[in-house]
């Protein structure tokens, strides 16, 4: 699983760079979260531009990353695909995690 970290301001950027995050790659999703949080960054930004599709071990994939960055720290989601962001919403993940409609501005979503 490709992922690639950015530094802005105070967030860290983690893109993931694939289409899908499901059971065929949710392991390796988690270890290369793991590699990818191992440092002094305190807020995390998941951007899912490019996820167009996740089932429930990639959901599982994600919480289980959040829960890896311990006490302290937090992960927020940026830029969900309408069907990705369905996932988050029928499983009410979206009220766990904080969404951003986009990268530039990190605002958070209006409830609606």
């Amino acid at each position: 699983m490709n992922l690639t970290k950015t530094q802005t301001g105070q967030y860290a950027i983690i893109t993931v760079n694939a289409g899908r995050i499901d059971a065929a790659v949710a392991i390796q999703f988690k270890d290369a979260m793991r590699a990818q949080i191992d440092d002094d960054a305190t807020h995390f930004v998941l951007n899912l531009e490019q996820v167009m599709f996740i089932d429930s071990s990639g959901l599982g994939a994600i919480v289980a990353a959040m829960k890896m960055l311990g006490p302290g720290k937090r992960m927020d989601l940026a830029v969900l695909s309408p069907d990705v962001e369905k996932v988050f919403r029928l499983t009410r993940m979206d009220s766990i995690f904080q969404i951003h409609d986009t990268l530039h501005a990190l605002e958070p979503r209006q409830a609606g």
